[in-house]
């Protein structure tokens, strides 16, 4: 989904749609199946932890060392609830600012939806966290925030800036986040893996929603200039 354009395809208010579209939803539906399909393999399970969950969570306790769980807090506290608030704000302000106001709705309206999606689904399914979790207690692991809001981001600015190192340097961060909470033991591998299927098919739909948006408002403007 790395394409570039010139100056005129960035600007806010343009008739032609973006050709990514058509890819942006379909990866967005794929993610959103698996999404769901995932759910309710967790719920068939009675909630408890699959067994690539055991495996995975035996595997980051045998690996554990005291400089691991420091890097491993880094991502946890950037990507925690003030954190994330933070990066979303500012990201929304700076799109204002630079007069860009679909792609600040875009992210603000993708964040909220994917914490509007999660934090309700996690009471509900009230998941157990591992046992021998070093950063939450609370059973609300299904699907992991802190990995669905950070790649809620990066894919959003990703279908925005057009860059290969947004792209480049905002996975890499997803992987840090994913492996952190399970390093953490705060969750288990498939609530991380469902934390990045949502933010995919919130940041992926949402984008292609308000972009449909734009172009018809794009379009409405030029007919009653004519």
């Amino acid at each position: 989904m790395d394409a570039t354009t010139d100056d005129a395809a960035l600007l806010p208010d343009r008739p032609r749609g973006d050709a990514r579209r058509p890819v942006a939803l379909v990866g967005g539906g794929i993610a959103a199946v698996l999404f769901v399909g995932l759910r309710f393999a967790v719920e068939l399970s009675g909630s408890a932890p699959l067994e690539v969950d055991r495996w995975w969570d035996d595997a980051m306790a045998s690996l554990a060392n005291p400089v691991g769980v420091i890097v491993a807090w880094i991502p946890a506290i950037v990507g925690g609830t003030i954190g994330m608030i933070v990066i979303g704000v500012a990201t929304t302000i700076v799109f204002l600012v630079v007069r860009r106001p679909w792609d600040a709705l875009d992210v603000a309206a993708s964040i909220a939806l994917v914490v509007l999606i999660g934090a309700p689904l996690a009471a509900v399914i009230a998941r157990a966290r591992p046992a021998d979790s070093l950063a939450e207690t609370v059973a609300t692991s299904f699907p992991s925030g802190h990995t669905a809001v950070a790649t809620t981001i990066v894919v959003s600015l990703g279908l925005i800036l057009r860059r290969r190192w947004v792209w480049a340097v905002g996975a890499a961060w997803v992987v840090l986040m994913m492996w952190s909470r399970t390093y953490l033991h705060a969750h288990w591998l498939s609530d991380v893996v469902a934390g990045l299927l949502e933010g995919i098919a919130v940041a992926t739909l949402m984008w292609a929603l308000i972009e449909v948006w734009r172009v018809r408002r794009a379009q409405r403007l030029v007919a009653s200039a004519d």
